[in-house]
């Protein structure tokens, strides 16, 4: 959880603002919330033995040096994943725990492939996924949208058939995504796929990782070639200015994770997201993968408000991002702002005027 001890000159507690903060979660992969007691849990109910005896033990794997790295543990623990019970088990155990985050409202990749692949069926994965999102606006008064993200070390051909899968669960879906190795994958490869999903109506956004090979081209790829609505991560945009530009002018929403970075790098960019923030750009903070990285993403506003010095004002102006970039209508996303202006008022923090 985060440190409590963390003041700001007028004495407000920078942990507890950040955790009661009314806040949307926009980047946040359902498949990296398995925690290790419901991975065991899961593997015990399907009947799959597990490498490891102990929850330690699975800590104990969770040492990442890059993306790659990350995904060599990131893939195996999904096989755990089998029935829609097992789908709505891992979304609401998320749900829950983004609750106590102060997670209002929240755009929730997940990556059908990773089951499909393996003889899953589409529909219990998006049935137990969506019945877990019900039972959220009913029970935690969060509400949630499905973003699907197709995994880009996978053919394009592959990604096109699974779009077509997924037609049938239009009304379950905001967007479409792209995810996983980067490397060798650049998002042109899927230009036809994305240019189709555009066409049935879906919103468009793509992982642009930190430090990447050819990073700067990925991100001029997904902006001026491909016509994203958000880019996930993306911090390697300071590279060129026009594309800064260019982000600030449409309004695009970067959706950055400051905890994630740093255990795939060596900092968790925050001096990058800072500038980012203070050229107008939609910068807004999220967890990622918080099982595999220990942060949800309250821990991720406190540990880049820690790591950059950022005050209560700066921490209430991410959240407001948060709901300008998301997917929510306007009139939504525009009552949750207020949300937003009503709880730094009740703690003494002013914001300007939109």
């Amino acid at each position: 959880m985060p440190d409590s001890t963390m003041t700001t000159p007028n004495s407000i507690d920078l942990a507890d603002f950040a955790v009661g903060l009314p806040k949307a979660e926009l980047h946040l992969h359902l498949e990296g919330t398995l925690e290790p007691e419901l991975k065991f849990a899961l593997a015990a109910r399907n009947g799959i033995q597990l490498p490891e005896s102990t929850v330690d033990e699975v800590r104990a794997t969770y040492d990442f040096t890059d993306l790659t790295s990350f995904l060599a543990v990131y893939y195996p623990a999904m096989r755990v994943l089998v029935t829609p019970e097992d789908f709505h088990d891992l979304a609401w155990d998320y749900l829950q725990r983004a609750a106590t985050q102060g997670v209002v409202h929240a755009e929730l990749f997940f990556d059908p492939q990773a089951h499909t692949s393996r003889g899953v069926p589409f529909a219990d994965v998006i049935g137990g996924y969506r019945r877990a999102i019900v039972r959220a606006e009913k029970e935690l008064g969060v509400s949630a949208e499905l973003v699907l993200c197709f995994l880009r070390d996978f053919s394009a051909e592959y990604a096109m058939a699974t779009l077509m899968e997924a037609l049938p669960y239009k009304q379950w879906i905001v967007g479409v995504g792209l995810d996983s190795d980067e490397r060798g994958n650049p998002p042109a490869k899927f230009t036809d796929v994305f240019a189709r999903a555009r066409a049935e109506g879906f919103l468009l956004t793509m992982h642009c990782d930190i430090d990447q090979p050819g990073s700067i081209e990925h991100i001029r790829q997904v902006i001026e070639d491909i016509g994203v609505d958000r880019i996930d991560h993306g911090t390697n945009i300071l590279e060129d200015d026009r594309l800064v530009e260019i982000v600030r002018e449409r309004g695009i929403g970067l959706t950055c994770c400051p905890v994630s970075n740093s255990f795939v790098t060596a900092q968790m960019k925050a001096d990058e997201i800072v500038a980012l923030l203070r050229r107008g750009i939609r910068v807004t903070i999220n967890s990622d993968d918080p099982a595999y990285f220990g942060g949800y993403v309250a821990d991720n506003y406190v540990a880049l408000a820690r790591e950059a010095g950022l005050d209560a004002a700066t921490l209430a102006q991410l959240a407001v991002n948060s709901f300008e970039a998301s997917w929510l209508t306007p009139g939504r996303a525009a009552a949750y702002v207020e949300r937003v202006r009503g709880y730094a008022a009740q703690h003494g923090v002013d914001l300007p005027a939109s």
